[in-house]
């Protein structure tokens, strides 16, 4: 019997959806997320409450609110580099620099809290 492996955007989105299950109700440390938010160059295209080339976090925390995908989505955004359009031109999404899921958990539940 052969197995399949599976597809990467469904693996990123199971290994998102168990991150996020085993993680619920951390408190967000905002110093370390405003940092890798920094490191990874969000704040180039993004503010927490005015809207850049990017939308704010504000924006983005507000499409997401009670859904229950919405931490999995924004973590499939910031980690994979789908295309994105600024000013009529598209480019790659960069990816956040960082691969320790807590990190990135932090990050997702900063910008998602504002």
């Amino acid at each position: 019997m052969k197995f399949r492996s599976a597809h990467p955007a469904l693996l990123a989105a199971s290994v998102a959806a168990l991150l996020f299950s085993t993680m619920a109700g951390a408190a967000v440390d905002e110093t370390a997320a405003e940092a890798l938010s920094k490191k990874s160059n969000c704040t180039k295209c993004h503010s927490v409450d005015k809207k850049k080339d990017g939308p704010s976090f504000k924006v983005t925390a507000a499409k997401y609110k009670g859904k229950a995908d919405g931490e999995a989505k924004v973590f499939k955004h910031i980690t994979t580099g789908p295309k994105i359009k600024i000013d009529d031109v598209e480019e790659d999404h960069q990816i956040v620099k960082s691969k320790d899921d807590a990190e990135i958990k932090n990050l997702i539940n900063y910008i998602l809290s504002r």
